[in-house]
């Protein structure tokens, strides 16, 4: 039992503990602090077992072998409900478990109950397989032998190398360029259409193209076929109807045939940079394009003027995305000439040493080089984008 202490204070009791006029129990530090670990380490615990578990189901799928298409179709419709209900379970234990600690506890590690599941897969996914690319590229061909920087002075020394650097900086200067430049202006003019949608929705269409599906039909495009044979390829039909002689587009002087490769990237990205620019141009107030029309300024000087100003934010945004995706690109060559007639890229270059000649060291070199060379483009585009939030 208790005894009061004084008028309107709690009462205490005679193993320390503060009851208070409530009647609620204030437990010692010693408590507090077994309970709050208690509860941590439960929260470490629970999450791993559950993660186990649904490791353990898994490979047990992975050790199955079907037999029929009915029981392979089964064993797949059970990995996608154990897949999906696991994580489902895991984020509800995990945040059962973290509701249950103290609120400065609870508030502190919540956030992590979503992000870190997100993180832990990029990690594994990502930061693992770039350490272990990284190390991969310090050995031989086989793998087996270390060779040091070896095969990064190899890079930045073969003739070869050296070509795919030019092509992708041929990529970047004209698709980022035109990508960006044709985007500005059609969603300038489409936004004073007034076919407005249609006009967007068109250009927009080839976003809806994987590369994959854009090389081949470009390769279409520029077919070629013997000057006696009727022409198939679209522009050589063109051409032959004017009077003129069929070429092979992507073998023609290099390296400006790659130009004509580059054409295939400025038809898909134009429509994702209209579509941003658009949203950009229709944020400037009203009030601001009316007064400069009304002190006499033209169209022109709105454009450069006004337009062009306000919205240099989203250009410098789209710019660097674009860039990142000319740096990287990778498809259209592979499907289009496949590296030949002097078209290589850094990535074709890359599967070529993997996949080809079967040299994993070079080839995890020349992947490391790529990365490096989208860090400082991806962090200058992070930066800006806290830029503008912080704006």
């Amino acid at each position: 039992m208790g005894r009061p202490c004084a008028q309107g204070r709690p009462t205490c009791n005679i193993v320390g503990e503060f009851m208070s006029t409530q009647g609620e129990i204030r437990k010692t530090p010693l408590d507090w602090l077994v309970a709050t670990f208690g509860r941590l380490a439960v929260s470490i615990v629970i999450p791993i077992v559950v993660f186990g578990v649904m490791i353990l189901g898994f490979q047990w799928l992975r050790a199955q072998t079907p037999s029929s298409n009915t029981q392979k179709a089964l064993l797949s419709l059970v990995a996608i409900v154990w897949g999906v209900g696991g994580t489902a379970l895991l984020y509800v234990v995990m945040n059962f478990v973290v509701e249950s600690l103290p609120p400065n506890l609870m508030r502190l590690l919540q956030p992590y109950v979503f992000v870190g599941p997100a993180m832990a897969i990029l990690g594994w996914y990502l930061a693992v397989p770039t350490i272990r690319t990284f190390w991969l590229s310090l050995h031989d061909r086989t793998g087996e032998k270390f060779v040091g920087l070896s095969n990064y002075v190899a890079v930045f020394t073969e003739r070869a190398m050296f070509e795919a650097f030019r092509n992708n900086l041929l990529w970047i200067l004209f698709g980022a360029t035109f990508t960006v430049v044709f985007g500005l202006i059609i969603a300038v003019l489409a936004d004073r259409s007034r076919f407005e949608n249609i006009a967007k929705s068109l250009i927009f269409m080839p976003m809806a193209i994987s590369m994959v599906g854009a090389g081949v039909i470009w390769n279409f495009i520029y077919e070629v076929r013997d000057i006696n044979s009727p022409q198939i390829g679209l522009l050589n039909a063109i051409v032959v109807a004017l009077g003129g002689e069929p070429q092979a587009w992507t073998a023609l002087i290099q390296p400006w045939n790659n130009l004509f490769l580059i054409v295939v990237m400025i038809w898909m990205q134009t429509g994702f940079a209209m579509v941003i620019f658009s949203a950009a141009i229709k944020g400037i107030p009203d009030e601001l394009l009316e007064a400069a029309r009304v002190d006499g300024a033209n169209e022109l000087q709105v454009f450069f003027r006004i337009m062009l100003p306000y919205i240099s934010g989203t250009i410098i945004t789209v710019l660097t995305t674009v860039v990142i995706f000319a740096l990287k690109i990778f498809d259209i060559v592979q499907v289009m000439t496949g590296g030949q007639f002097g078209t290589h890229v850094i990535a074709t270059q890359f599967y070529r040493q993997a996949f080809t000649n079967q040299n994993k060291g070079y080839a995890s070199a020349i992947a490391i080089v790529l990365l490096i060379t989208v860090i400082p483009v991806m962090i200058y585009n992070l930066r800006h984008f806290s830029e503008e939030e912080a704006f």
